[in-house]
């Protein structure tokens, strides 16, 4: 359990309720709350693409619209020239739309501030900056709207219900035919904002979203963008955002906390000691990159017991690492005769993580079988520790102890009985409930890692990126996971959100020198530590990323 305040995720209804009890309980007009969203898009426009000279507004009839006029005022504002298409009457605004769609045309009957200013302090007028305003899809010259450098969707909300027809699916198309990048105000239109599958039918692409307060399933889920979804508070207080979904989103913030400059007079004692049990003939690699992972990660001693015969090439890939030999069987895993061995070692360490590289040889499960039954230390479980107990789940358990597993959607199938196809379908349920029912934090990897704890209390990693889906990958979470652990043992559920954070993010930044297609899981080591200095820098701004 956390003990700040989560980013709750919420649905498109709530988000009205939320808008409306900020403006009538809380005092806030919805007036400022559009004016301060449309200030974030553009800000977040002229940061992302600050040689651009021409920004197209694309606007519809409701309060999206509305944040599309704020938005060109905005940017009319630092100088940009700002072509605005309104896609309908402009006699057919209400409310926010209207004032604001009003207010941006008294200001364009005078030319804008320049930046520079006079002598004597006064501001100068210039007409440098032109607003160009068409009055649908029809006007004359319009052609010129899909002609500018940075185009922003301002039609239609997260409130909307798909289909959209009529003019808005016309300008949609005419959207995704350009070649300039867009940025979607809210959500790209024409999405379903509840939805947490693919879009179908008209949707205008994106290259990035800003959203604002909490982000809808679909920001979460939906992968709406080619780049990020931002979300910016725009004046919520916390006791306005209410969620029927009991799903959260980690922002840095969350991560941040446990990533606190050491004391000087630190010593390797105060951040716990890792034990990994793993490796066997041909998979020694699997263990060593764990260990290394853990020490990454900021533990202060890993120990990896590892079969004799593969020893040496464990410690042989990181001198940083300590080593014990374990009794193997004839195929070069883990004896059952290492057993003594094994509750020597784990006496007097802060944590264990057992299961990479073990093979599925029985003898072996039975190792992971009788270790967990014996020892009480926190565990983190992977990989072919999992698989240990397919088709006997019931006798996984992590009542009266802390167990953390972590599986891919194959080893959830093997632990649940279910195809793949119906994890996939339902992760987020079938995270909570095996959660719930065997009391342990469960780690469900893939696109938007879930991680749920035994009350059912469930959360999103926003991080992460197909190039990680290669061997290795997930050897590297293990030993992050129980890095973070061992350094933070009074807060474990918050150290495993933190750990998958940080695996994704250093995932994230592998990617930015490799491309996807060449990344590899020894990069996410080598990333690590520019993803904690991120989030210590990302935790103390205004906006949360959600990776695209």
């Amino acid at each position: 359990m956390l003990t700040g305040l989560p980013m709750k995720i919420v649905t498109s209804s709530e988000m009205r309720e939320i808008d409306r009890v900020t403006s009538e309980k809380f005092g806030l007009p919805s007036l400022t709350l559009m004016e301060n969203a449309g200030s974030a898009v553009a800000e977040f426009a002229l940061i992302t693409y600050p040689a651009a000279k021409t920004f197209a507004v694309i606007c519809g009839k409701g309060n999206n619209g509305g944040d599309g006029f704020v938005v060109t005022r905005k940017l009319r504002h630092a100088g940009r020239e700002v072509r605005v298409l309104l896609l309908g009457d402009a006699k057919e605004l209400k409310g926010d739309a209207a004032a604001n769609y009003q207010a941006l045309l008294k200001e364009s009957k005078s030319p804008p501030l320049r930046k520079r200013r006079a002598k004597g302090g006064a501001p100068s007028r210039s007409s440098a900056s032109r607003l160009q305003i068409f009055p649908g899809l029809k006007a004359a010259g319009v052609a010129s709207v899909f002609q500018s450098d940075v185009l922003i969707d301002a039609i239609l909300g997260t409130g909307f219900r798909p289909p959209v027809s009529g003019v808005y699916a016309e300008a949609i198309a005419k959207i995704n035919a350009a070649s300039a990048p867009v940025i979607s105000v809210d959500i790209p239109s024409g999405a379903d904002a509840d939805l947490m599958g693919n879009q179908t039918g008209a949707v205008s692409r994106s290259n990035a979203v800003v959203t604002f307060t909490a982000p809808r399933p679909a920001h979460v889920f939906g992968n709406l963008s080619m780049g990020p979804t931002i979300i910016v508070p725009i004046g919520s207080p916390d006791e306005a955002i209410q969620s029927s979904l009991n799903l959260n989103l980690t922002a840095p913030a969350d991560v941040a906390v446990l990533l606190k400059a050491r004391p000087r007079d630190s010593n390797k004692g105060m951040y716990g000691h890792v034990l990994v049990v793993g490796g066997s003939v041909g998979k020694a690699g699997a263990a060593a990159m764990a260990g290394f992972s853990a020490l990454r990660a900021g533990a202060g001693l890993v120990t990896v017991a590892t079969p004799g015969s593969v020893l040496a090439t464990v410690a042989g890939f990181h001198p940083e690492l300590m080593t014990e030999p374990l009794a193997e069987t004839e195929i070069g895993s883990i004896s059952l005769s290492a057993m003594g061995t094994l509750h020597e070692l784990a006496a007097y360490k802060s944590v264990a993580a057992i299961g990479p590289g073990i093979t599925r040889h029985e003898e072996t499960a039975n190792v992971v079988r009788v270790f967990l039954n014996s020892e009480r230390l926190t565990i983190v479980l992977d990989a072919d520790g999992l698989n240990a107990y397919e088709k006997r789940p019931k006798e996984l358990t992590g009542h009266g102890r802390t167990l953390v597993l972590t599986p891919h959607p194959g080893e959830m199938a093997r632990l649940t009985g279910l195809s793949t196809q119906a994890i996939q379908r339902d992760r987020i349920n079938v995270a909570r409930s095996f959660a719930k029912e065997h009391e342990v934090i469960l780690v469900l990897k893939g696109d938007r890692t879930i991680v749920a704890d035994p009350s059912g209390e469930t959360w999103v990693n926003p991080t992460g990126n197909p190039g990680m889906a290669t061997g290795g990958t997930g050897d590297i979470l293990t030993g992050i996971v129980a890095g973070m652990i061992a350094q933070n043992p009074a807060r474990v559920f918050q150290a495993v959100l933190s750990a998958v954070y940080l695996h994704g993010l250093a995932g994230d930044i592998a990617r930015e020198t490799t491309g996807e297609r060449s990344l590899v899981a020894t990069d996410l080591v080598r990333a690590l530590p520019e993803a904690f200095r991120r989030t210590r820098v990302e935790a103390v701004e205004k906006w949360v990323k959600i990776a695209g």
